[in-house]
């Protein structure tokens, strides 16, 4: 029996099922079968090789005249090229790296051959075709089928192509065997959706592109639902229990009085709400959002404080070692050598060493540290605390609703408090932590100097290159410090591509390639330059940013581990290569970093990508405005992805595969209305067992994926 809960070892060959867990992480039917294709290619209809038209997708019958091997010229590994002919013209196929294809592609096959044509040496070339060849000559009915059959094509790796994972679903689904139904028939009759398996096979093996968007539609809604039942039971977890009363008091007034500020309207407004919920004996879940820079930290402080006026503890839980250390200088620095002795801030993070972290849990454990920062070393089962009154997360698009729900139960029903510089709608703060309240910080205190961002288009200016590093020596000249942003750590890490991009996956800028280019420069090889990447361990990670806001490094070299909250007064310049690689609320996260001291701050987003794309409407969303509310909506038009339940630091992952918060917006309602119906009807779902085994089944996963990121 193949069901969804099938091993993938012993279903699949061995050197099959070991590629898909390391490139992947699955291990059961359920979780390769969730591997969706992120698009369809159509191969259209025949055509003859005399008309092929440069630039357009091309489906043509023909036979191999030659099949040659040669390396490349200006990259490691061989190019395959093939020359077919259909008796009317020649064109050529081209393959990076896959001579084993001669093989198959002898003189004298015959197959059809599906493409994007370019020019090539003069001709015309189909790199890295979809084809099928025949075993006998088909009929006219049987080509036009093949060329009107949707190609899936999957997120791939270097190792797993697209192609090799169609072929392994296909083996899966062949052995499938009938699945339980998870939606009531009344429910699919409701929304017009497909039965489960249908609705796998429509996205996996469409024959019309109306399957698998039937397939799509009926899987989007099934994540949606899973997602608000999963959100309304833990709502009613949290509601249906008490949280201590936490009153402010004379801490919290040494605080406030030892403040070299005053809080501003915004700011004032938001600890009103906050100290509102902390005294309404139920759990506050309250989201702060707010413009880079615009004061979230020290309102969650105050909370902090308020909690530990009791004895309570608070912890703050940050995405990188990097954030989590300056964090707790920023927090000692604020609180005072008198209120920092007394509420004994501490850190807690996975790359410290076993002897300084036992001594970290054992202060947690017996409630000597009441203010503690981490990072999702927090989660850990050998982290406990005395008295766990108040939960802040840090950048809540990089964290799960699990991995917060883990923290969460640590405490006797602690608050929570989720501060974001990125504007989230209703329907994504719904979506992400279910019922939420919303506050918002919309004024910048003062003294932020403005921010000039400007795009670097290589594509169009080339020769623009060399002013980036002229500029970066301007501002060190200055006595200023500069931040260069790089998508990759180390040289070979490559753009995801497919087998219909004309060129082999372009290498991204790496950490440690750009450190060697620059330390050999004229003017900035004679300059302190470091490098900071997650690879790292804990103690360098922490030295190297030290040593950059105290002065000492005058360029810094960084993958997105400076993305959120790294303070660093005299840096007025950010340097971002591939900015293309990020998105809009990453690429406003990242410039927030310059600017922070008295002078203005500087952004160039570096990009090879041509206009009319879809990645530079996203660079000059990014470049047109400085408003973070502004870029939300720019996000919420443009964004592609769903990013919101956590991801890694390289954006490969999201918590979500098909549903999209930021365009699903009524897809999401439904499901709400639909998931209250039905725990109305039976709050344990014992009535509905199918769909209980589905919940539980992605439940599951998100854990996976979170510790597979951790």
């Amino acid at each position: 029996m193949v069901g969804l809960d099938t091993p993938l070892k012993g279903l699949l060959g061995e050197k099959t099922e070991r590629s898909i867990k390391r490139a992947f992480g699955y291990t059961t039917v359920a979780q390769l079968l969730q591997h969706f294709p992120r698009r369809y290619a159509s191969r259209g209809e025949l055509t003859a090789l005399s008309g092929v038209p440069v630039g357009e997708p091309v489906t043509i019958v023909a036979e191999v005249v030659s099949a040659s091997e040669r390396p490349m010229q200006k990259r490691r590994g061989s190019l395959l090229e093939v020359t077919l002919t259909d008796g009317t013209g020649l064109l050529t196929l081209t393959f990076f790296n896959q001579a084993w294809r001669s093989r198959e592609l002898r003189p004298g096959a015959r197959g059809i051959f599906a493409g994007k044509v370019s020019n090539y040496r003069g001709g015309k070339q189909l790199a890295h075709p979809d084809y099928e060849l025949f075993d006998e000559e088909p009929n006219v009915e049987t080509s036009h089928k093949w060329a009107e059959t949707p190609i899936p094509i999957y997120p791939a790796k270097q190792s797993l192509a697209s192609w090799q994972i169609q072929k392994t679903i296909a083996i899966v689904l062949d052995q499938l065997d009938p699945l339980d139904e998870p939606l009531a028939d009344d429910l699919r009759s409701k929304h017009d959706l497909l039965t489960y398996r249908d609705a796998l096979m429509g996205v996996h093996r469409p024959e019309r592109a109306e399957q698998w968007k039937q397939g799509q539609r009926t899987l989007r809604f099934h994540e949606a639902l899973l997602m608000q039942l999963a959100l309304l039971q833990q709502r009613e977890a949290v509601r249906s229990a008490g949280s201590p009363v936490r009153l402010p008091a004379k801490l919290t007034e040494e605080f406030e009085a030892a403040l070299p500020f005053a809080f501003t309207a915004d700011q004032a407004e938001v600890n009103v709400d906050i100290q509102n919920d902390l005294v309404s004996g139920h759990p506050m879940h309250r989201l702060v959002q707010g413009e880079v820079g615009s004061g979230k930290t020290v309102v969650a402080l105050r909370a902090m404080v308020i909690v530990a006026e009791d004895g309570g503890q608070a912890t703050l839980l940050a995405p990188t070692e990097v954030l989590a250390a300056q964090h707790l200088r920023s927090i000692v620095k604020t609180l005072g050598p008198d209120l920092s002795a007394r509420l004994m801030p501490t850190l807690l993070t996975g790359g410290m060493g076993a002897a300084e972290r036992k001594k970290a849990e054992l202060a947690v454990a017996a409630g000597q540290a009441r203010i503690v920062v981490g990072t999702h070393a927090l989660l850990s089962d050998s982290v406990q605390f005395h008295d766990l009154g108040l939960v802040v997360v840090d950048e809540q698009h990089r964290f799960g609703v699990n991995q917060r729900d883990i923290l969460r139960h640590k405490g006797a029903n602690p608050h929570v408090l989720v501060l974001t510089a990125t504007p989230i709608p209703r329907t994504v703060a719904m979506t992400v932590f279910g019922d939420v309240d919303t506050s918002t910080i919309k004024g910048v205190p003062e003294g932020r100097q403005p921010i000039s961002t400007h795009l670097v288009a290589l594509a169009e200016h080339p020769d623009w290159y060399g002013r980036i590093w002229a500029r970066a020596e301007e501002e060190i000249d200055s006595g200023h410090q500069v931040f260069v942003v790089c998508p990759a750590i180390d040289p070979g890490e490559v753009e995801e591509a497919d087998e219909f991009d004309e060129e082999p996956a372009a290498p991204l800028t790496s950490v440690t390639e750009l450190a060697k280019e620059l330390a050999d420069h004229p003017q900035l090889g004679e300059r302190r330059i470091a490098i900071l990447h997650g690879r790292m361990d804990s103690a360098s990670k922490d030295q190297v940013m030290s040593q950059f806001q105290a002065g000492e490094i005058d360029l810094l070299i960084a993958t997105t581990v400076i993305e959120v909250g790294v303070d660093v007064p005299r840096a007025t310049a950010m340097v971002v290569m591939d900015a293309d690689r990020f998105g809009i609320s990453q690429l406003h996260q990242l410039r927030g970093r310059v600017g922070r001291g008295g002078w203005p701050g500087l952004c160039l987003l570096v990009t090879h990508q041509v206009e009319g794309t879809l990645a530079r409407e996203r660079l000059d969303a990014v470049v047109a405005t400085t408003d973070g509310f502004e870029l939300a909506r720019a996000d919420l038009e443009l964004r592609r992805e769903g990013d919101v339940l956590g991801r890694s630091q390289s954006g490969g992952r999201s918590g979500l595969k098909l549903l999209r918060v930021t365009a699903d917006g009524d897809v999401i309602d439904q499901a709400r209305q639909d998931a209250e119906e039905i725990l109305t009807r039976s709050s344990d779902l014992a009535l509905y067992s199918a769909l209980a085994e589905h919940l539980q089944r992605r439940l599951a996963d998100v854990d996976r994926e979170f510790l597979d990121r951790s």
